[in-house]
């Protein structure tokens, strides 16, 4: 395997701006690192970059030592993986798998080999001789990432691979990827708009939004100390609460319907502020006593064993995770609380985190 560099990479398109926008990134060896983001914002356009499916406007792309930036799709060494999964529908899985390695010219006897591990690792011996119309969704992904398996090549690349199934099935398939990608030592770019699947998958996740890289980090940094109020609101299931609030000198903070002691005083704050809190780090308390906002319940929507109690809070709406038992009604007027050791603080402008 090798590692994947990109630097000052841009593309753009006639009559539009730049889709990719001066991104440098280095995705190390053997590792799996995913570019999140909502639709448009440049991550499959960046991949197709590196895959060579596009010719960049500037910058360069490195595959280990080599720069590729102008080298065609066949001379990079790369395979990609698609949402739709490209199979030859009158193949059968043996062949679909063996194709690429015949067009290339190798030995019977390598691409024998090949496959069968392949095969072996994948799942695959059973439904070997089964043509593509006979298999599962899951089937068929696996059968295309066995596929881009038997090349061997130093970098894979995998664009939206799960989108195509169903919710039960796509997780059954992450879990699939994370393992085949530990047991390879794979260097893989993985781009996709879930969220979810980005932080469960990647080593590093790389949020993007309109071209560029917002944040770069291990997903635990990413939803733990987001660095800009899109990345807060982006990243995390239910979203973070973002609301609006000014400065109260440097302990307090005061937005419609809510004030609150910092939990350490901060000089200098912006007049304008978004105040950063997850669901589950409010929590809905008793009497009048302490607490730092007050609203009256919209809705409320059953998790399972929680509630997602939707909060209006003066013009903004807080969601709250609660017990499945809390006893909470649609119409109730309640007292909140946030931690004081999970606020996040943004300016409203630019959405910085302060």
């Amino acid at each position: 395997m090798a590692t994947l560099r990109l630097h000052g990479l841009c593309k753009s398109f006639p009559g539009g701006g730049l889709v990719v926008d001066h991104v440098d990134l280095a995705v190390g060896d053997g590792e799996l690192l995913v570019l999140v983001g909502p639709s448009g914002c440049g991550k499959s356009t960046t991949m197709r970059l590196v895959a060579g499916l596009e010719a960049a406007g500037a910058g360069s792309i490195h595959i280990g030592e080599r720069d590729v930036t102008r080298l065609r799709p066949q001379d990079r060494d790369v395979a990609m993986v698609f949402q739709s999964y490209a199979l030859y529908p009158h193949k059968s899985v043996r062949e679909n798998l063996a194709f690429g390695l015949r067009v290339r010219g190798t030995p019977r006897a390598e691409i024998d080999g090949k496959v069968a591990e392949a095969a072996r690792v994948l799942e695959l011996e059973p439904l070997l001789e089964r043509k593509p119309a006979q298999l599962s969704g899951g089937q068929r992904q696996r059968v295309a990432l066995g596929r881009a398996i038997v090349r061997s090549p130093q970098v894979f690349l995998l664009d939206e691979p799960l989108s195509n199934l169903d919710a039960l099935l796509r997780v059954q398939t992450r879990t699939e990827v994370a393992r085949l990608q530990r047991r390879l030592g794979t260097t893989m770019l993985y781009v996709t708009h879930d969220q979810e699947e980005a932080m469960t998958l990647g080593d590093r996740v790389a949020v993007m939004r309109a071209g560029r890289i917002e944040q770069l980090g291990t997903p635990l940094e990413v939803y733990g100390q987001p660095a800009s109020a899109f990345v807060a609101g982006f990243v995390g299931s239910p979203a973070m609460n973002l609301l609006p609030c000014a400065a109260d000198g440097a302990t307090r903070v005061v937005g419609d319907g809510f004030a609150l002691a910092l939990p350490e005083p901060r000089a200098n704050l912006a007049a304008a502020l978004l105040l950063g809190i997850r669901p589950h780090d409010v929590e809905i308390v008793d009497g009048e006593g302490d607490r730092d906002g007050r609203g009256r319940v919209d809705v409320i929507e059953a998790l399972g064993r929680e509630l997602l109690v939707h909060v209006q809070v003066g013009t903004a709406s807080v969601r709250v995770l609660a017990p499945a038992d809390a006893p909470v009604s649609e119409g109730d007027t309640v007292s909140l609380r946030f931690r004081r050791d999970r606020l996040h603080l943004f300016e409203r402008e630019r959405g910085t985190r302060l």
